[in-house]
């Protein structure tokens, strides 16, 4: 920033501790819950895994389905967390609370359709991706009971949304903490059983999961219909659809879910090339990756505080200030994930043989590592200027970025150093940093020129 965008208040932005403790406030409890969750599925998977490879598979190719549904429940959140910030910071409360109520009902109705297809679809579903018809028998009850009703999700997701961008980030926290433990315990419960009780295997796994979602959406009404918050909503008065709101949140939301949808279809395209290169480098690939998700945590604490802030001083008519916020939670995150890339470097040994005995296999983790712990500085950018950027409304820059990443650079550079040129798994980590250090520039670029911050919502 210019120094007269960079002073504020005759202080540094960057330097000025009573803001860092605001953006550590909203970061903070978004980084524990992620950590929480990130732990609790790893417990998850324990519990699943110890029903055999059909199990496993079977809850694979469920959340493989699911990923698809979540990324238009995100679309909402993204949507409902830039209308709520910008009236927040507004301080026009009536209208964050109206938007709230119009963003529950496009959940309700998205959540009950995609629950709708999956009841009736589900063993097409799973004939489509190729599933093994022993897989498909076995993994049906969970696929039904986890997959209907995703209404659940789909509200809980949403209103978790509204919340972070009313500055509320510990309640979702809390219930993240809350319906992950009773999801954990009913695992082990409904599983294997208890005091006599047999346990219903695959199908205690799934009730787990619901049970502990439909928990976690009763706490958040509970609390949204609590007079004392930002958000505040009676649940039992008239509600009515306000198709002009409903587009406003689609408009803002909907790159964000072809954002996604984007990604994860280059993630297909590209981990196929992967297997072809071999079993080893696909081990391999997959063990970074899961250590490297490691380093996603505080990129999106900071990033749920990026977009919550950003929108909030927009909604207050503080455009300098919104862009101050977008780029203290970067720098704030960027000395965190640096702090993580070192830990990759210097222990890449002993993280790889934490997963693998393999040497071939092991080899090839610490060489990925040490690639993977100096692009953390650009990883934090695609989380961080991506989320402020949603949280000014400026929604499609990040599809159009994602777009050339993914399919321009990434899919490509995997093509062709892991396979024309043979450079194997390397190869293929040396095409992911160029994509993320070419994404990381084109969507800084664009959060300095500022353009966003004449977005009307």
């Amino acid at each position: 920033m210019n120094e007269e965008k960079g002073l504020i208040n005759g202080k540094s932005f960057l330097l000025d501790w009573n803001r860092i403790k605001i953006v550590l406030v909203l970061a903070i409890p978004a980084m524990i819950e992620n950590t929480l969750q990130v732990f609790i599925g790893v417990v998850d998977t324990y519990f699943v895994s110890r029903l055999g490879t059909e199990a496993i598979a079977g809850v694979g190719i469920t959340n493989l389905i699911m990923n698809i549904y979540i990324a238009f429940f995100i679309a909402i959140g993204v949507g409902t967390t830039a209308i709520v910030a910008r009236n927040i910071g507004a301080g026009n409360t009536e209208a964050a609370n109206y938007s709230l109520k119009q963003s529950i009902i496009m959940a309700l109705g998205i959540g009950i359709v995609s629950g709708l297809i999956n009841l009736t679809f589900s063993i097409r579903l799973f004939s489509l991706l190729g599933a093994e018809e022993r897989v498909i028998d076995y993994a049906i009850p969970y696929f039904l009971i986890v997959a209907g009703p995703s209404v659940f999700l789909c509200v809980m997701m949403v209103l978790s949304s509204a919340l972070r961008g009313s500055g509320d980030t510990r309640t979702p926290m809390n219930v993240g903490v809350i319906a992950n433990i009773i999801n954990a315990i009913l695992d082990y419960v409904l599983i294997f059983g208890i005091f006599g009780f047999g346990g219903l295997g695959i199908v205690g796994a799934a009730l787990a999961t619901t049970i502990s979602r439909i928990v976690g959406v009763i706490i958040l009404l509970v609390k949204i219909n609590d007079k004392k918050g930002k958000l505040s909503i009676n649940i039992l008065e008239k509600w009515n659809v306000d198709k002009k709101a409903i587009k406003s949140i689609t408009r803002i939301g909907l790159p964000a879910a072809f954002e996604k949808l984007i990604m994860r279809s280059g993630q297909l395209v590209y981990s196929g090339m992967i297997i072809k290169i071999g079993t080893e480098a696909y081990a391999a690939h997959n063990i970074a990756g899961t250590i490297e998700s490691f380093s996603y945590l505080p990129g999106f604490g900071f990033a749920i505080a990026a977009s919550t802030l950003v929108g909030q001083s927009l909604g207050a008519e503080k455009p300098e200030e919104a862009e101050g916020y977008g780029l203290l939670s970067n720098l704030l995150s960027t000395i965190f994930m640096v702090v993580v890339g070192a830990i990759f470097y210097i222990a890449a040994p002993f993280l790889a043989g934490i997963f693998t005995k393999d040497a071939e296999v092991s080899i090839l983790v610490v060489k990925v590592l040490r690639i993977i712990a100096f692009f953390q500085p650009f990883l934090c950018i695609t989380f961080v200027i991506t989320s402020a950027l949603q949280g000014a409304g400026d929604t499609k820059f990040p599809m159009y970025s994602t777009l050339i990443g993914i399919w321009g650079v990434r899919v490509l550079g995997v093509y062709f150093l892991g396979i024309v040129l043979k450079m194997g798994l390397v190869g293929v980590w040396i095409a992911y940093a160029f994509d993320i250090f070419i994404r990381g520039i084109i969507l800084m670029t664009r959060f300095l020129k500022g353009k966003w911050k004449l977005i009307k919502i």
